[in-house]
């Protein structure tokens, strides 16, 4: 039978704290593999437990029970578990405070983000969760989330889109799903969000959104936008936000305050990392100052020394260690866990079967209808690309500038062509428009007693003699008279 060592460790004397070095520290307990090794330390930093395993415990972490992933009365799903045995659970919705949550999902090329992603997306489906998702990998992150007619799945999310205008056009509809809830939460005199009454929990989800959000990216000043409000605004609305990225450094990530306060007060998962992501989780505040993780090597298992002169020694592949993270702002902070292992044991040809049937039978959740005749078009029409972008950023007419959310043409750097101002409608701005289809739309309303429905009003404002207008134009307009 094989034995496990625990040593609990106390700081010498009141007021002092526990400083440690995890390889130091295994090689002083004559450990040549450190995933053999958990350290858990508590909030003060004044006593730790130090536990020895005869191998790595989370060699193997299996999932027995897809409905494992389904939500609890608590608002978590179990997305893995720690190397005690203990579940490592993933908060998406506060019943307490009536609040969606923001989350963060970090880990370095070949760390299992991906595999991370399609357990939490697979949680939120099976949870009822309306999932706008957004697959900067052009589509490789996670395939199965969308699905593929034949192949088991018509889709397992509300949206998904491949490219960054199609993001963009995602994050103005969640914007405006979020303006329209607290219009009328505001009328029911609710302050708090509750689930399924009468809207579902929706989630923006942005996978690789360092691609977004980088330097030189070219929306990034908007999306930063919408980002930040998104996190600030939607929680009491039941509207979350989750950022699925490479572990490189924060001030790619929009800025180095952009992330701040998701960090500081969202759920936190850290899978392999860089060292200067490190380093800026400490400066930021998110882990105590005094608080060391242990490394996440690329490789389990004990790597030996073989001479050159030994001609009898194995060279087999050592097992690797993706999924393997932390939940930085779960139960055990500075306890290692891993994420269920899923999917196929081998790659396979298209879809992976095994990841389709995480997500279960069944429609995803949607948005509300009540929201549906003001998000227009790209949801409804599931668009993508720019086909997505300009229903939900028209571009201004001749004398506008930016009005009505959109952003007039204009080109990076390179000659892309991009959104020279995508500022939503609600926002001052500085410009003095003439003629702008807001005022077409206001000239259309002032004629008409009687009430117009956005097809109509479309037809009214084409008929005037100016230039011809989008639905979706008509729709942006309409938002901004109502704000």
């Amino acid at each position: 039978m094989s034995t496990i060592y625990e040593l609990t460790v106390e700081a010498a004397e009141a007021g002092d704290v526990i400083t440690y070095h995890p390889v130091r520290l295994a090689n002083a307990l004559g450990i040549t593999d450190v995933n053999r090794l958990a350290i858990e330390v508590n909030t003060a930093l004044s006593k730790a437990l130090v536990t020895i395993y005869p191998d790595d415990p989370l060699a193997q972490v299996i999932l027995s029970d897809p409905q494992m992933l389904v939500m609890d009365e608590r608002g978590r799903i179990w997305i893995g578990r720690y190397h005690n045995g203990r579940p490592s659970l993933l908060r998406l919705y506060d019943p307490a405070s009536g609040s969606a949550q923001r989350l963060l999902l970090f880990g370095t090329t070949g760390a299992g983000k991906s595999t991370a992603g399609q357990i939490v997306l697979a949680g939120m489906k099976r949870s009822g969760i309306a999932v706008l998702y957004g697959d900067l990998k052009g589509g490789q992150s996670a395939p199965e989330a969308y699905g593929q007619a034949g192949h088991g799945s018509d889709g397992n999310v509300a949206w998904r889109v491949t490219t960054q205008e199609g993001v963009m056009a995602q994050l103005r509809t969640t914007w405006l799903t979020m303006m329209d809830r607290q219009e009328r939460y505001s009328r029911m005199g609710r302050s708090k969000f509750l689930k399924d009454r009468p809207d579902p929990l929706i989630y923006q989800i942005i996978d690789e959104a360092n691609r977004l959000l980088e330097k030189g990216a070219p929306y990034r000043d908007e999306a930063t936008f919408y980002i930040k409000d998104i996190g600030r605004t939607g929680r009491s609305l039941g509207v979350g936000i989750g950022l699925f990225a490479q572990a490189g450094h924060l001030e790619e990530m929009g800025g180095s305050d952009t992330l701040r306060a998701m960090l500081k007060e969202g759920e936190v998962i850290l899978l392999r990392w860089t060292s200067s992501m490190m380093k800026q989780l400490v400066t930021d505040g998110l882990l105590p100052a005094g608080m060391v993780l242990t490394p996440i090597p690329k490789y389990a298992g004990e790597v030996d020394l073989v001479s050159q002169f030994d001609e009898e020694h194995d060279d087999d592949d050592l097992p690797g260690t993706q999924g393997t993270a932390y939940n930085v702002n779960g139960r055990y902070p500075s306890s290692k866990m891993r994420f269920w292992n899923i999917g196929s044991p081998v790659p396979t040809e298209g879809l992976d079967p095994m990841i389709l049937d995480l997500y279960g039978p069944g429609a995803p959740a949607e948005i509300e209808e009540a929201a549906w005749g003001l998000i227009g078009d790209a949801y409804g029409q599931r668009l993508d690309g720019m086909d997505a972008y300009r229903a939900m950023f028209p571009e201004p007419e001749e004398g506008e500038d930016g009005e009505g959310g959109g952003g007039g043409k204009g080109r990076k750097k390179g000659g892309g062509l991009r959104a020279a101002s995508p500022v939503p409608a609600s926002m001052p701005t500085d410009s003095k428009p003439r003629r702008t289809i807001r005022d077409r739309v206001q000239a259309v309303l002032d004629a008409h007693d009687d009430p117009l429905d956005a097809l109509q009003i479309l037809e009214l404002v084409n008929a005037d003699g100016n230039r011809p207008v989008q639905l979706g134009s008509i729709r942006n307009a309409l938002t901004t008279l109502k704000g």
